[in-house]
C-alpha cells in the first residue's frame, strides 16, 4: 500500500486573500472546501492541491519548505516576479549571494519562495512549480520515498530529492544541518490511503517507515496527525 499526497496545506490568518495571491501566481483556479478552508486546483498535471486553512498562530523564523518557481527565460522570470509583487509579494534576504540569479520573495504572509532563472538543469521538465524545497535530512527523505511510493531521483552528500513517477514538482531536502524547529510548521502535506485502503492499516505503515502520531490539539477529527523523522507534521485523511 502507498500514499497519496493530496494537497500542501498552508496555515493562513487570511485563507481567502493567501488563496487569492497563489491562484494569481500560478493560475490555479479555486475548489470547494468546508470549516474555513479555501482550496486551489492544480492547471497542470502537479496532482496535488494548496488549502489554506484558518490558523491565528504567527509565523515564527523561516519556513521548513518552500517552492521554487521556474523559468523559461529572463523575461518570463521577470514577468513572474512583477505579477507576484503586483498582488502583494516582496523581495526579502534569506542571506542569498549577490551573484546568485534566482530571486527570493514572500507572499503576503511572508511564505518564503524563489523564481529560479532559466536552464537550471535540475528542474528541467518539472513544470512552474519545479520544487518543494526542504530542509531536512536524507533520512526524511527516504521515508517520504517510501511513504509516497515517489522514487529517489537524486541522493548525493545526504541530499535527497524524489519526484511522483507521473511527473510534478521533486520535493527536495537539503541535508545538514537541518535547522531547529520552531513550533508548528506553517506549511504541511495532506496524504490519503491511495485506491480507497483503509486509514489505520496506512497510518500503522507509516508508523513502521519511522513516523509517529502527535496531538497538536486537533481533538476528536477524522484524521490522524502525524510527524516524520524530522519531526514535520502532517495528516493522515480518510480515502475519499
Amino acid at each position: 500500500m502507498t500514499t497519496q499526497l493530496v494537497a500542501l496545506s498552508f496555515d493562513a490568518h487570511d485563507p481567502v486573500g493567501l488563496a487569492r495571491f497563489w491562484g494569481g501566481v500560478l493560475g490555479w483556479k479555486p475548489a470547494d472546501e468546508a470549516r474555513g478552508v479555501v482550496a486551489l486546483l492544480p492547471s497542470d498535471d502537479t496532482g496535488f492541491r494548496l488549502r489554506f486553512v484558518p490558523s491565528r498562530e504567527d509565523k515564527r523564523g523561516p519556513n521548513q519548505v518552500h517552492f521554487d518557481l521556474t523559468s523559461q527565460s529572463l523575461d518570463e522570470q521577470q514577468e513572474t516576479v512583477a505579477r507576484a509583487l503586483s498582488l502583494g509579494g516582496r523581495h526579502i534576504d534569506v542571506g542569498q549571494l549577490p551573484e546568485e540569479e534566482h530571486v527570493v520573495l514572500a507572499d503576503p504572509e511572508g511564505n518564503e519562495f524563489c523564481v529560479i532563472e532559466p536552464g537550471n538543469n535540475f528542474l528541467a521538465d518539472c513544470g512552474f512549480i519545479g520544487a518543494l524545497s526542504s530542509d531536512g535530512s536524507q533520512a526524511v527523505g527516504y521515508f517520504w520515498s517510501e511513504a509516497l511510493g515517489w522514487p529517489l531521483v537524486w541522493d548525493q552528500d545526504e541530499e535527497t530529492a524524489i519526484r511522483s513517477p507521473y511527473g510534478g514538482p521533486k520535493v527536495a531536502w537539503g541535508g545538514p544541518p537541518v535547522d531547529p524547529k520552531l513550533g508548528k510548521n506553517r506549511l504541511h502535506f495532506d496524504l490519503a490511503p491511495a485506491d480507497g485502503g483503509d486509514l489505520q492499516a496506512e497510518v500503522d505503515r507509516l508508523v513502521s517507515l519511522g513516523a509517529k502520531r502527535i496531538d497538536i490539539g486537533q481533538g476528536e477529527v477524522e484524521w490522524v496527525v502525524m510527524a516524520d523523522p524530522d519531526g514535520n507534521e502532517f495528516c493522515v485523511l480518510p480515502a475519499a
